[in-house]
């Protein structure tokens, strides 16, 4: 196989790029749309539990310590969001299936290959055709429009991450209103809040209710997505009820082949998934 062709091909495969070739990006709008509503939903999250809530009280320690904890908590879900949405989830390089590429991959005569029609591309086992990327996206799970991308192979540890994240600033967001509303109670309105008492309240009931149906929806997903890897079995695999016809991983090495060795890397959105593409099936991959 020359491996310096297929580099050559990979070079060339461009779609759903943006920023210099740099990252990966989908051009749908109504994913677009998700992704910066998610941003704002979370900002206004962000100002609630600061402005309202933690910074009137900056000078106690039990403030303190909440304020730290959310940031941080935001901070990460932010950058796995990110990464989840500009990381090249798997994608199977587009127009590879050709005659003579297959020619020049090394290919003999009689051996079983699998085209996926829509984007002529070689598919490559647990592969599936995503309609919104309009590739094949290898051990595709579902295609999130939260995240304006498919989770696969080489984002799934992002995603997980960003649920997992998402899930608690949105229960330490609900902790903190039922006690803002307590202590508002309880004072009758007075020295609680910088805000006048009917914004407050609408504040309050706005972030209750986004807490309260994010913590419920990320926790749903974050569990979907666990069970997934450690069963390892895909999201799309399991709706199709799809049989195994490759060998299974044990639970464990299902969950180190999406987040590596076990260690604090895994709850981190800054390291990258285990690599475990090699010069043998890198025609599978994009550049």
């Amino acid at each position: 196989m020359d491996y310096d062709y297929l580099i050559s091909q990979r070079e060339k495969d461009i779609h759903n790029r943006c920023c210099s070739k740099k990252l990966w990006c989908i051009k749908d709008i109504c994913g677009i749309i998700c992704a910066i509503l998610t941003w704002l939903l979370i900002i206004y999250a962000e100002f609630v539990v600061m402005a309202v809530i933690l910074i009137p009280k900056i000078n106690t320690f039990y403030s303190t310590l909440n304020i730290a904890i959310f940031q941080t908590l935001t901070f990460l879900a932010f950058i796995s969001h990110i990464k989840t949405m500009f990381t090249d989830p798997g994608a199977v390089p587009k127009g590879n299936a050709t005659k003579e590429m297959i020619q020049q991959m090394g290919f003999v005569e009689g051996q079983v290959i699998f085209k996926c029609p829509k984007c002529c591309s070689i598919k490559p086992e647990r592969a599936h055709h995503c309609s919104v990327c309009q590739r094949c996206i290898r051990k595709m799970d579902h295609h999130c429009p939260w995240v304006n991308n498919c989770v696969g192979e080489n984002n799934q540890k992002y995603f997980v991450l960003f649920t997992f994240y998402v899930a608690g600033i949105s229960l330490q967001s609900l902790m903190l209103c039922v006690q803002q509303f307590t202590t508002c109670v309880r004072q009758e309105w007075k020295d609680c809040t910088t805000f006048s008492p009917p914004a407050t309240v609408i504040l309050l009931l706005f972030l209750t209710f986004e807490a309260l149906l994010f913590a419920i929806f990320t926790a749903v997903m974050l569990g979907t997505q666990l069970q997934a890897i450690w069963n390892d079995e895909t999201g799309i695999e399991q709706l199709k009820k799809e049989e195994a016809r490759w060998v299974r991983n044990s639970h464990w090495k299902s969950l180190q082949a999406v987040f590596g060795r076990f260690s604090i890397a895994w709850f981190s959105p800054f390291t990258s998934p285990p690599n475990t593409k090699n010069k043998l099936d890198a025609y599978l991959y994009s550049v």
